[in-house]
C-alpha cells in the first residue's frame, strides 16, 4: 500500500552535497593534470578536463530524469537493464577495441564506452530484484547459486576481455548477500581460498601440496577423534615415498618429487576412505574430497596465472606481493604514484603546482592514478579530507539501506555500497603500493565518462528510491 510524498523534502540532500562535492572536486583535479597556458580555448573536446565536463553535465540531466520517473519502474526494468548489459558485453567482444590489451571498449565515433561499467548498475537491479522476490530466501542453497549466477555470468564475459580488475569487482557484492542473510560458513570458505591463492603464487607446488597434505592428515585424525590415526598416516607416508622412490631409482625412469608427493598423497586418501568406510567415520568423506578440490584449485591457479594472465599483469602481481623488484618497469607506476603522493608532504604544493602530476611522471593520472594529484597538490590534509568524504558517503549509504521498508531497495543499497566500497578502498590502496594496479576508477573522481555515467545512475536510483521509502506504509 502506498501513499502520495513529496520526493523533494525526502530526498536525502546531504547525499546529493556529497555527491556534488566529490565530481567537482574530482573535475579540478582532473584539470590540474591537463592543463596548460598552450592549450587554446577551453572548450576544445580534445582537452580531457572539457570531456569530463560534458560528462558531468550529461550525469546532471540524467539524475533530472530519474527523479522525473516512477521509482517503481526500477524494479520492473531490473532484468531488462541486466539482459541489455549482458549483450553489450558479448557485442564489445566481437566489435570492442583493444585498450591496454583489453578488449573492453565499444567506439561511437568520438565517444568510447565501456560495457562492464554498466554491468555493474545492470547485476546491482537484477539482484535486488531477485532477492527481493516472493519466498526467495538467501539461506536456501538453489538461491545461493542463483544469485551467484547472476554475479558470475556478467563476471565470466567481462573475464575473456580479459579486464580482471573489472571482473574482480563484481566479487564485492558478496557483501550485500552476507547482509541479507547468506551463511558464515561460505565467508570462512571464501577467506580459506583466497589464503590459498596467495600461497600458490608464493610458494612452490611442492610446498603447497605438502601443507595440504599435511592439514588433510590432521583434520581425517580431529574428525575420527583417534589421534592414532595421524601418525599411522605418516608411517603409510613415509613407507609409499620410500617405496617409490626406491623403485624409480633401480629402473629407467625418472621421478620428479611433485609426483612422488602426489602419488603418496593419494594412496593416503585411499587407504583414508577404505578405513572410514570400514569403521563408519561421518564427515571425513567431505575432508578427502576438499583435498582433492584443494589440489584441482592449485593446479588451476597456476594454470590461469602462468597460461591465461596477461605478462604485464603476473608483474604487478609478484612486484605487489614481494616476489619481484622491477623499478623502472612494471613497479614504476606505484613508485611514481608514491613519490607524488609523498611530495605534497602536509599542506600540498598548491593548486596546479604539481611537478611530479604535471612532468607526466605518473602515468594513467587522470583516471586510475588521480589520488597521486590529491596528495600532491592538496598534501595529507586534502587527501586525509578526501577519504573522510568517502567514509562519510559510505556510512550515509549504510544509514539510508537500513531504514528502507522496501526489500528491493535496502537489497539494491547495499550493492552501490559494495561497489562504491570496493572501487574506493582497491584504488586508493593500489596507488600506496597495499594491492595490485589492476585499472579501476576511482568513483566520482577518476576521468572517464562510462565510470562516471554508471557510478551516478546507481547512486541517484538509490536516492530516488530512499526518497519515496515513506509511501510505504508498512
Amino acid at each position: 500500500m502506498r501513499r502520495q510524498i513529496n520526493i523533494l523534502t525526502n530526498t536525502d540532500w546531504f547525499t546529493v552535497i556529497l555527491y556534488l562535492f566529490l565530481v567537482a572536486f574530482g573535475w579540478l583535479n582532473i584539470f590540474a593534470v591537463n592543463y596548460s597556458p598552450d592549450d587554446g580555448s577551453f572548450f576544445k573536446l580534445e582537452h580531457r578536463y572539457t570531456m569530463q565536463l560534458l560528462w558531468i553535465m550529461i550525469c546532471l540531466i540524467m539524475i533530472l530524469v530519474i527523479f522525473l520517473i516512477d521509482s517503481r519502474l526500477f524494479s520492473f526494468i531490473a532484468y531488462p537493464v541486466y539482459g541489455f548489459s549482458i549483450f553489450l558485453l558479448l557485442v564489445v567482444l566481437i566489435i570492442g577495441t583493444a585498450i591496454h590489451s583489453s578488449k573492453s571498449w565499444i567506439m561511437l565515433g568520438p565517444v568510447s564506452f565501456q560495457p562492464s561499467e554498466f554491468a555493474k548498475l545492470g547485476t546491482a537491479l537484477a539482484l535486488a530484484r531477485y532477492l527481493s522476490g516472493y519466498n526467495v530466501k538467501i539461506t536456501q542453497t538453489k538461491h545461493v547459486f542463483a544469485s551467484l549466477a547472476i554475479i558470475a555470468f556478467p563476471a565470466f564475459l567481462i573475464m575473456i576481455q580479459p579486464d580482471f580488475g573489472s571482473t574482480i569487482v563484481f566479487g564485492a557484492l558478496l557483501l550485500m548477500l552476507y547482509r541479507e542473510g547468506l551463511p558464515g560458513w561460505i565467508l570462512i570458505f571464501i577467506v580459506l581460498v583466497a589464503v590459498l591463492f596467495l600461497a600458490i603464487l608464493m610458494l612452490t607446488q611442492f610446498v603447497v601440496l605438502s601443507i595440504l597434505g599435511g592439514l588433510g592428515i590432521v583434520l581425517f585424525s580431529v574428525v575420527a577423534r583417534k589421534p592414532l590415526v595421524f601418525i599411522i598416516a605418516l608411517l603409510i607416508a613415509g613407507a609409499f615415498s620410500g617405496s617409490y622412490y626406491a623403485l624409480s631409482y633401480y629402473s629407467v625412469f625418472e621421478t620428479k618429487n611433485i609426483y612422488v608427493l602426489l602419488a603418496t598423497l593419494g594412496f593416503v586418501s585411499i587407504v583414508g576412505l577404505f578405513y572410514t568406510l570400514i569403521k563408519k567415520i561421518k564427515g571425513t568423506t567431505l575432508i578427502v574430497l576438499a583435498f582433492y578440490l584443494s589440489i584441482g584449485f592449485t593446479y588451476s591457479v597456476d594454470y590461469l596465472f602462468h597460461n591465461v594472465m596477461k605478462e604485464h599483469q603476473r608483474n604487478r602481481v609478484n612486484v605487489m606481493l614481494g616476489l619481484e623488484s622491477d623499478p623502472y618497469g612494471y613497479e614504476y607506476n606505484v613508485r611514481q604514484s608514491k613519490i607524488a603522493i609523498g611530495s605534497g608532504g602536509f599542506a600540498g604544493k598548491g593548486f596546479l603546482k604539481g611537478t611530479q602530476t604535471k612532468f607526466r611522471f605518473v602515468p594513467e593520472q587522470s583516471t586510475d592514478f588521480i589520488f597521486c594529484t590529491v596528495g600532491e597538490e592538496w598534501g595529507f590534509l586534502g587527501s586525509f579530507g578526501l577519504v573522510l568524504i568517502y567514509a562519510s558517503l559510505l556510512i550515509r549509504l549504510i544509514i539510508l539501506a537500513e531504514r528502507q521498508r522496501s526489500g528491493f531497495s535496502r537489497i539494491y543499497g547495499y550493492g552501490v555500497i559494495s561497489i562504491l566500497f570496493f572501487h574506493f578502498a582497491v584504488n586508493i590502496g593500489m596507488t600506496i603500493g597495499l594491492f595490485p594496479v589492476i585499472g579501476i576508477p576511482l568513483p566520482f573522481l577518476s576521468y572517464g565518462g562510462s565510470s562516471l555515467l554508471t557510478f551516478t545512475l546507481m547512486l541517484f536510483i538509490f536516492i530516488r528510491l530512499d526518497s519515496t521509502r515513506k509511501a510505504y506504509l508498512i
